[in-house]
């Protein structure tokens, strides 16, 4: 058995794995109260097959293997009763649901292949999904406050095989100086009369709100299909929310203000937690004047940076107003891996400006500056970006990838503890295998003699 993280590997990319299609044949086995279907495993190897592994090399009785792992440690949570909150449900149903649309391509789309609506969806799934959160709170029980220290992160490594070590592709790392321009009250104040006009326009003068919403709104997700969003509860920011399940069917609200700008909403359905409405919003802009500004700071940086008159991290602490990296001397951290280093996939997915920028560069050289989107708050600044380092590929080594190694360390560490409590819980568990797999060669005495 290669380790009960690989099932959350596999479980991890499923929508909802009891898909149309799949038929419940029968019970192949059982782990205290916790039944495991036939159903469960061959839908385990389709999704394996999906992520890229070869069909050849997906074993059936290491998917059960991993599985009753999974139902053990779900056994042992509801027997400690651990508990998940509805929020924590709901929330991960909410992501399933997500990447489910995205999939199909609409939730209308979805309905249609699960031939139910999104709330029987979500009530038909709804334990599976507790069921999962459960047992990921088990496994976290059972190694919370695990460590490596560096001696233990060397050990770990010296004893990979060397044909096994890594091969580490080029991995970048930068900082910044960045500035953004500050919305003023009259910023504010231009882009509500804006969306006032457009209220105005559909409730008092007749005009579609879907029409208006492909003219005028700023929100790039919505405004081509006319401003509709299907969402559920916890799905949009808090003050989205409350005016949508105030609203009536039909309703037009009155103009709201959120952390994105302002907003109009218009009601189409409500089922429960579930919603359909069309929606209008207007980011407030900077003024002309406040990108000047915002220019002339940044264009000042340079030119004390480029004759040496004042040091990077000084620059960045008197020049930037980036509040998530000013206090870090400008690094930027990869959102993906937590890392302050980035490979290629990482960049072309988050920043793909930076690698553009930078491609040329020698380490500690620094670009003019730019103008810079922050596609996470939806706000634009200049920026100024610096190569701090450059790591070559290589073959993983101790000193160079560090904090991969330990991670990697970590992980092996955990996986130990946990195969530990498995074979400690086996012989105090009732379990049952059907004859089907009985010959399985498993790497635990799942079968007592």
């Amino acid at each position: 058995m290669k380790g009960v993280s690989i099932f959350f590997l596999f479980s991890s990319s499923i929508l909802f794995s009891q898909e149309k299609g799949i038929v419940v044949d029968k019970i192949v086995a059982q782990i205290g109260n916790q039944i495991i279907l036939m159903s469960d495993v061959e839908s385990q190897k389709q999704q394996a097959t999906q992520s890229g592994l070869d069909p050849l090399k997906v074993n059936s009785c290491e998917i059960l293997e991993q599985l009753m792992a999974n139902e053990l440690l779900l056994d042992q949570a509801l027997l400690d009763s651990i508990s998940v909150s509805d929020e924590q449900v709901d929330a991960e149903m909410e992501n399933r649901l997500r990447l489910l649309e995205e999939k199909f391509g609409s939730r209308e789309k979805l309905e249609t292949f699960y031939g139910e609506t999104t709330s029987k969806i979500k009530d038909k799934f709804r334990i599976q999904i507790r069921n999962k959160i459960l047992t990921q709170e088990m496994e976290r029980k059972l190694v919370q406050g695990i460590s490596v220290t560096p001696k233990d992160a060397s050990t770990f490594f010296k004893s990979i095989p060397k044909d096994s070590i890594p091969f580490i592709n080029m991995k970048l790392s930068f900082q910044q100086i960045v500035y953004y321009p500050k919305i003023t009250k009259d910023d504010k104040k231009r882009a509500y009369d804006i969306l006032s006009e457009v209220r105005t326009a559909i409730v008092d003068n007749g005009k579609s709100f879907e029409t208006q919403a492909r003219i005028n709104s700023d929100d790039p997700g919505s405004a081509s299909k006319g401003g509709k969003i299907e969402g559920s509860a916890g799905m949009m920011v808090p003050q989205f929310e409350s005016t949508v399940f105030q609203l009536k069917v039909g309703e037009i609200s009155e103009i709201i203000e959120s952390p994105y700008g302002y907003h109009i909403i218009k009601l189409i359905s409500r089922k429960g937690q579930d919603y359909t409405c069309l929606h209008i919003l207007k980011i407030p802009e900077y003024s002309p004047d406040a990108i000047n500004d915002a220019a002339n700071r940044m264009d000042t940086c340079y030119q004390l940076l480029k004759e040496n008159k004042i040091t990077w991290n000084d620059a960045v602490l008197r020049f930037s107003n980036d509040e998530s990296t000013k206090q870090n001397q400008g690094i930027i951290t990869n959102p993906i891996t937590g890392d302050q280093t980035w490979d290629m996939e990482d960049l072309n997915q988050v920043d793909q400006q930076i690698y553009v920028l930078t491609e040329a560069m020698e380490k500690g050289d620094y670009t003019k500056p730019n103008l810079h989107i922050d596609i996470y708050e939806r706000k634009q600044g200049f920026r100024i970006v610096r190569l701090s380092e450059r790591y070559p590929p290589h073959i993983a080594n101790l000193q160079d990838d560090y904090s991969l190694i330990k991670r990697a360390a970590e992980n092996d560490k955990k996986q130990k503890i946990i195969q530990k409590w498995i074979k400690s819980k086996i012989g105090n568990s009732y379990i049952r295998i059907d004859d089907e797999y009985k010959n399985c060669n498993f790497s635990n005495n799942w079968i007592l003699k």
